[in-house]
């Protein structure tokens, strides 16, 4: 039997969004360049759940209106993601400023 993607709403593979990549030089990245990347993309799907566009296709029922629960919860679980970096973020500079001043 040959395989069926699933509508979009329902999870679709998604191949033709094109996602930069953005550890291209294969080093691990730091702490507060994850962090901005969270942020990043935290600011482009707040953009896309705002966008009058977006609302019109949930309110005309072109696709399920149950993706902004799923967009609302990924902004949600996003957030507390980069809540959690920015603790490991604050803690690096934090031991970096009290080097910077031993030395």
């Amino acid at each position: 039997m040959g395989r069926t993607d699933p509508p979009v709403w329902q999870g679709a593979n998604l191949n033709f969004i094109q996602i930069e990549h953005h550890n291209s030089l294969n080093k691990p990245m730091e702490p507060i360049e994850i962090l901005e990347e969270f942020n990043s993309c935290y600011a482009k799907i707040q953009a896309i759940a705002q966008d009058e566009n977006w609302l019109l296709l949930i309110a005309d029922k072109k696709i399920d209106p149950e993706v902004a629960t799923h967009v609302g919860d990924t902004l949600h679980y996003l957030g507390e993601a980069m809540g959690c970096v920015e603790e490991i973020v604050e803690v690096k500079t934090i031991q970096n400023s009290k080097l910077s001043i031993q030395n």
